[in-house]
């Protein structure tokens, strides 16, 4: 059978996404084998989170979602020499924030951890120190990814996934190294093989993530170079598409700023519960990332080149199209992953973990929290690159302001009365809302948009983000239709698929649910688990066929 260009992309970044995803978890499983639910994990968790909020905000999420589009638009119109001189002035310039933004966050490490509002006040002043020494280790990776996350970028919008797609699994490995081999006490034994080890604790770790890191980096310099890259010493602000990508960072770097916000919320109230609720915390969203990233990132990262070159070409036909089969896609897959994972996938932690029947239980309601939630994620990593492709910003940064503060105000609610899960159900709630927000704003008439948008020139803070986040900048012009160029809308309908597959997973629950509690079949729990688990996802593939027919042909 003969598949389209976009399925076997899609089935790339499956297998590619899928193995980061194993590895992730090994990586996990290692470091929990060593640390379990402790106060020197919970620290190492924190310490990620404000480099990892600077790589999103300069290159990664809020750099690459933007720059894909227009560099796709110059590509099309100026051919690709064109494109790679794009390229070289957004990462010459990245580098140099990053670099800003990294010395001032190293200086003032010691306040953003511990005030009161601040990413752990809740730690013991010991605690805060090493937070603060290990935030400063992890900013030389976050260097490092500043360009590497770029390249990913500057690939994908050439087309070429691979290699970006293999970068997240060296960095793994990198990490995978230092839990293995550098943060070791006493040395691993494998059959007749002793690993080496060198005692570092919990800045093996660290180490391990600047391994990582220049390992992501390297693995795609080959695809620049077959890409015939030439990097040019210039940031070009007199140019016009880099004007446009700084212009449309604006509303797109709040909007990554804003997620970045929730889960330093999320962290700040947790770290006011017991010991290992963060890392329950973490740990559960690193579950819920495996189902989300095969299936809505997949899909996300496999469309935007194309919904890019559909915007540009102003293909509404070809546009909607492919949005509405990546949310079927979407709704239809993660459902039934959600309900069957929430349910069976207890006793595997349990021993993968080597944890109490307390503690795995505790991390699975809080895995729970998370998968409630699990087809809004799907869908809104669609339906934000439905809005980015056509250079649109400043709905999604709405959108994104509305979870913060739903997220504020539920999480407020919910933490003290049912602890770590209340905080990932808020996650839920929050993210859900703004995926449905979403969706009925690319459901909107076009010129209702538009008219909302211009509209905003009353005030010049907000009518500077809806040129920015928008193509209405008056250089785009007018189609033969009157609209807009770059502002294409999409009647998403999803309604069908979502009853009928949430029938399915219902089904398909009750089914795993079923035999891990029966009699009949005589193992353990354990393998129990995993039989449910493998005939509760074949019962439920009847429930999609419809959805697995679009994907061979997507």
């Amino acid at each position: 059978m003969k598949l389209s260009s976009l399925t076997k992309t899609s089935l790339l970044l499956f297998v590619c996404f899928g193995i980061d995803k194993l590895a992730a978890i090994l990586r996990q499983l290692i470091i929990a084998r060593q640390f379990g639910l402790s106060t020197e994990l919970d620290v190492f968790n924190i310490a990620n989170n404000l480099p990892d909020m600077l790589f999103i905000l300069i290159s990664g999420g809020a750099m690459s979602m933007v720059l894909i589009p227009v560099m796709t638009e110059v590509m099309t119109r100026d051919g690709r020499a064109a494109g790679w001189r794009l390229f070289s002035s957004i990462a010459n310039l990245a580098f140099l924030c990053s670099l800003v933004l990294a010395v001032i966050i190293a200086l003032l490490a010691e306040p953003i951890v511990s005030s009161e509002i601040g990413i752990a006040p809740g730690f013991t002043a010991e605690q805060r120190s090493l937070v603060v020494n290990l935030m400063r280790l992890n900013l030389i990776a976050t260097m490092i990814f500043s360009i590497s996350g770029l390249v990913m970028g500057g690939l994908q919008a050439n087309r070429h996934f691979l290699l970006p797609a293999l970068a997240p699994i060296l960095y793994n490995a990198g990490q995978i190294f230092g839990a293995l081999v550098l943060s070791p006490e006493t040395p691993y034994v494998f059959g007749p093989f002793t690993l080496p080890h060198f005692g570092m604790g919990i800045y093996g770790l660290v180490t391990g993530v600047i391994i990582g890191a220049l390992l992501h980096l390297a693995i795609q310099i080959p695809g620049l170079i077959r890409l015939k890259f030439r990097w040019a010493p210039v940031i070009a602000l007199q140019d016009a598409a880099v004007r446009n990508v700084l212009r449309i960072m604006g509303p797109r770097v709040l909007s990554v700023f804003f997620v970045q916000l929730i889960f330093i919320v999320r962290d700040n109230l947790a770290s006011r519960l017991a010991t290992g609720a963060v890392t329950a915390l973490s740990y559960g969203y690193m579950f819920q990332q495996l189902p989300e990233t095969l299936i809505g990132t997949v899909i996300g990262t496999a469309i935007l080149p194309s919904l890019s070159t559909f915007a540009a070409e102003q293909d509404q036909k070809a546009y909607e199209e492919t949005i509405q089969k990546s949310c079927r896609l979407s709704v239809a897959f993660s459902l039934g992953s959600a309900v069957i994972i929430g349910i069976g996938l207890g006793p595997l932690v349990q021993f993968a973990f080597g944890m109490s029947a307390a503690e795995s239980g505790f991390l699975m309601w809080t895995l729970r929290g998370f998968l409630v939630g699990l087809a809004g994620h799907c869908l809104l990593e669609v339906v934000n690159r439905a809005f980015y492709a056509q250079q649109e910003a400043l709905i999604p940064l709405l959108g994104t302001a509305i979870n913060l503060l739903l997220y504020i105000g539920i999480g407020a609610l919910l933490f003290r009365r049912l602890d770590a899960p209340g905080i990932s159900l808020t996650d839920s709630i929050a993210f859900t809302i703004q995926a449905v927000f979403l969706l009925w704003c690319l459901r909107q008439p076009l010129q209702r948009r538009v008219n909302w948008l211009r509209s905003a020139g009353k005030n010049r803070f907000i009518r500077w983000l809806a040129i920015g986040g928008s193509s209405m900048d008056g250089d785009r012009g007018i189609d033969g239709e009157g609209r807009p160029l770059g502002q294409l809308s999409a009647q998403v309908r999803v309604g069908g698929t979502f009853w009928r597959t949430l029938a399915g997973a219902v089904l398909s629950g009750l089914l795993c649910l079923g035999v891990m509690t029966s009699n009949f079949i005589q193992a353990d729990i354990l393998v129990k688990s995993i039989i449910g688990m493998i005939l509760a996802g074949l019962f439920y593939a009847v429930f999609i066929l419809p959805e697995i027919k679009i994907l061979k042909k997507f």
